[in-house]
């Protein structure tokens, strides 16, 4: 049988939009794939509009991940159109899905190929509209094609190239695409944009992280509802393997305002390049040669000689002076053991001023140059570093108390010139400030009744939210301000915000800082781009004000990105992150360091003091958490598993772990993995055992379901313990010794005594805030908590009756420089206990050059090309 000049072969397969064929095309000798509208539909316009386009828009793309259209014809018997395409061989998305969710690294590179794929289009006007995973097919060689682009839409203005090619398929008002990946305006029949497409790219990419969809109901109509209401669950606890960073972009993709989302698919590819050492495009195709142990030994010869030849003119390049500068370079300004909570530099550009917890001392501020390796503490009492202005004065906080650890605390708002004086004071409850460029107003952060206040300048509200607001930058021209908006440790938003009040999002960042500068134009925001410790490089990344990002720098480090020059200099803090366990634990009669590793923070202690249980600090972006344990004994920590650490059974014969929704008792001894609850949840946040080793308690989300806290009795469903919104503070026993109550955080962050079988919370009085539960009492009286961000940490003895709260014990390690004790384990009688200490040690640097080397002609310049 032959169609035109091709020769069918064979059937492949058939849809909505017509049957595929596998034929050869004899006058080049290759074989192809030929999709056929059949004759019966060719006289349905919509149907032949839109099979026409599908061609005439692949056919104007020339892109690696998307599938290449080859020619398009009639079929002379009976007038039937049909398109030949490249022949594929692999399988689509959906089928390699069936197999389950795919790895973080593996889900990176096909969402980096789908990205560039959709940005080639986008950039000749063509929105797909109805991206999911059955029109992605992932080639034998780890190459993904985007297919079907019968519902593109041209989106270029009347004109252009494109347009005088490409027909529109369909009229705003009818719905198109398909259900679960659709975005939100087109549920709602409104006109689709590249936005949509990139809405869908989310839902794939949440859809390979997690194995299931994002948004699914038990019919068309609630899965619209979901689309346009509601989130789909976190997958930083669907999947440990999941990083902060890898959610915050599948988060920003699925943003329901279009507004909101990356607005091009290229940044989405961008910052998962950013996430990953997986260039982009992987996969064996992405080289043109056989990857061989030959072509391997020639390709790493070829990169050296670049590498060497690279040096070769960099060097004679700078001995000729014909460039412009050097690298970024950098030159270490402190010599000292502790915390750098911020530095800026002084109006003549040389001075840097920076505030410092040096070996565990109350913060100062200090002065310094970049040609002294001393610094000099300013004649001023214990203060932080807020800001200095361009008049020469200093914004600081006055005995600043640390809310959540080193990086968030607040004080008293003060004004001193750097040339000596008494502060003056200006606003109480203060957390952040920063200059206008005249040096004539501050803008300010500051928390009241729960709700976090942006002023320009004080008094004047521009901005509040009851999320936090970190780092506020007022922009060179006055005229508008940046900053963080999010939760601790749960991702920030980079946001901009006008004096009319109009505010845009660039992008979401996962920090563990909150710091960055705007370029001396103004143009742009200068962010370290990751910072949560995944890695072994922290990119330092541009964003200009409509959201595009482009590389600045990358280094191997953990930095702060704390000001930038006029001449494009800047200060950074490099930080070293530690977690070391310590505690009294049985055989010994004094505190001690628990374990040598840096690495693993302590989750729960035996009620014998012997073993105490431990989890993953540190994570690289691929890793998978281990459940750990050690023995009092001081030997070395031993790996049980897979999973996330949750507590240690009454008996210690066993480790309570989570993963993937489910729960599993690991041996601390012989013996072999038991089940607890298989198939109830979608998440777990934290779980612990009950005090009869048999039912768990369980703050997660049941499938299908919404998050709360739960009793799980064996081989039966869960049970609600708490009304919704109450949370379960990870770490420590929320369980009282008789198994009745259980001390949950409701949402306004009130500590209460929730009743196991039913009834109305109870407050503990004067525990408002950010407590942690550490044990109950053997008598079931009394509660010992913590506090976040106290150094030396008090436990207080609680009476969950009447609040009265007695000292138990201050801890805090010998060596405090840069410490925050972040978990802390007792045992019921209070004999032994156990914490962890989260140590940043930074070290404040100045970096060269950062400016020059990235400006438009460098490279030229550098290789002699004027």
């Amino acid at each position: 049988m032959k169609l035109g000049p091709y020769e069918i072969l064979s059937p492949i397969g058939a849809g909505g939009m017509g049957e595929v064929y596998r034929a050869k095309d004899p006058r080049l000798g290759r074989d192809v794939a030929i999709k056929v509208l059949p004759a019966s539909f060719s006289s349905d316009p919509d149907r032949l509009k839109r099979f026409e386009q599908e061609a005439r828009a692949a056919g104007v793309l020339n892109h690696p991940n998307v599938t290449i259209v080859y020619d398009i014809g009639t079929n002379t018997s009976d007038g039937a159109p049909y398109v030949v395409q490249e022949l594929l061989e692999g399988e689509t998305l959906r089928a390699e899905l069936s197999g389950g969710r795919f790895s973080p690294r593996k889900s990176i590179d096909y969402a980096v190929q789908i990205a560039q794929g959709l940005a080639a289009a986008h950039d000749k006007g063509i929105v797909h509209r109805d991206l999911k995973p059955e029109n992605l097919f992932v080639t034998k060689e780890g190459r993904v094609k985007i297919l079907d682009f019968g519902l593109a839409k041209l989106t270029q203005p009347e004109g252009s190239a494109a347009s005088t090619n490409i027909p529109t398929a369909t009229e705003p008002g009818v719905v198109m695409g398909t259900l679960g990946y659709m975005s939100p305006e087109q549920v709602k029949a409104r006109p689709a944009d590249a936005r949509s497409d990139i809405f869908a790219l989310g839902a794939i990419l949440y859809e390979m992280l997690s194995g299931q969809r994002a948004f699914r109901g038990d019919s068309a109509g609630e899965t619209m509802a979901s689309i346009l209401k509601e989130d789909p669950p976190d997958l930083s606890v669907t999947n440990q393997n999941v990083s902060p960073g890898l959610e915050r972009i599948v988060r920003h993709c699925l943003e329901k305002n279009p507004e909101r989302r990356f607005q091009s698919a290229s940044d989405i590819a961008f910052n998962l390049e950013s996430l990953s050492s997986v260039p982009a495009g992987s996969g064996a195709a992405a080289l043109a040669v056989p990857a061989g142990p030959r072509s391997k030994r020639t390709l790493g010869v070829v990169f050296i000689g670049l590498a060497i030849l690279a040096a070769g003119f960099l060097a004679a390049s700078w001995a000729a002076g014909r460039g412009d500068g050097s690298f970024p370079k950098f030159r270490r300004i402190t010599y000292r053991r502790g915390y750098v909570s911020n530095a800026r530099f002084a109006p003549d550009g040389q001075t840097i001023i920076y505030s410092a917890d040096w070996d565990g001392e109350p913060p100062r501020i200090f002065s310094t140059r970049p040609d002294s390796r001393e610094s000099t503490p300013l004649a001023l009492p214990s203060a932080s570093l807020l800001a200095v202005s361009s008049r020469g004065e200093m914004a600081i906080l006055l005995d600043p108390k640390v809310d959540y650890n080193l990086y968030f605390r607040r004080g008293t708002l003060a004004v001193v010139p750097l040339a000596g004086g008494s502060p003056r004071e200006v606003e109480k409850d203060v957390r952040w400030a920063d200059w206008s460029p005249d040096g004539k107003a501050l803008a300010i952060v500051r928390q009241e009744r729960g709700r976090q206040k942006l002023e320009y300048p004080p008094g004047r509200l521009l901005y509040d939210s009851t999320a936090w607001i970190s780092g506020p930058r007022i922009s060179p021209g006055g005229d508008r301000i940046f900053f963080y908006e999010g939760l601790p440790f749960n991702g920030y938003w980079l946001t901009v915000l006008d004096l009319q009040k109009r505010k845009s999002v660039l992008g979401p960042i996962w920090a563990d800082f909150w710091t960055s500068g705007w370029s001396p134009d103004g143009d742009e925001i200068w962010i370290p781009a990751s910072m949560s410790g995944e890695g072994a490089e922290t990119p330092l990344i541009a964003f200009d004000l409509s959201g595009r990002q482009r590389m600045l720098y990358r280094g191997p480090f953990t930095a702060d990105l704390d000001d930038v020059s006029a001449d494009g200099r800047a200060l950074v803090t490099l930080y070293l992150q530690e977690e070391r366990a310590r505690g009294l634990v049985a055989g010994h009669a004094n505190e001690t360091q628990l374990t040598g590793r840096t690495d693993l923070r302590l989750v729960d202690l035996s009620s014998d003091g012997e073993l105490f249980a431990l989890r993953d600090a540190i994570l690289e972006t691929e890793g998978q958490q281990a459940v750990w344990v050690a023995r009092a004994d001081g030997s070395l920590p031993i790996r049980l598993g897979e999973g996330v650490t949750q507590g240690i059974s009454a008996d210690g014969a066993s480790v309570l772990a989570s993963e993937q929704g489910k729960l599993v008792a690991l041996p601390t001894g012989a013996g072999s993995v038991k089940p607890v609850s298989d198939g109830f949840f979608e998440a777990i946040r934290w779980a612990s055992w009950f005090p009869d080793g048999k039912r768990v308690l369980v703050w997660g989300q049941e499938k299908g379901g919404k998050t709360g806290i739960f009793a799980v009795d064996p081989g039966a469903p869960p049970r609600r313990v708490a009304p919704e919104g109450f949370e379960l503070v990870s770490g420590g026993n929320a369980v009282s010794p008789d198994g009745l109550r259980v001390a949950a955080r409701s949402p306004d962050d009130q500590m209460m005594v929730c009743p196991v079988d039913g009834g109305t919370p109870q407050p503990i009085p004067g525990l408002t805030g950010l407590y942690v539960p550490i044990q109950w009492s053997d008598d079931g009286r009394h509660l010992y908590v913590f506090r976040l961000g106290e150094l030396p940490t008090k436990v207080m003895k609680v009476d969950v009756q009447n609040g009265v709260a007695t000292l138990w014990k201050e801890l805090a390690p010998p060596d405090t420089s840069g410490v925050t004790i972040r978990a802390i384990a007792m045992t019921p009688d209070a004999k032994y206990y156990a914490y962890s200490c989260q140590s940043y040690q930074g070290t404040l640097c100045l970096l060269d050059n950062l400016q020059s080397w990235r400006r438009p002609g460098f490279w030229s310049r550098l290789f002699g090309r004027r």
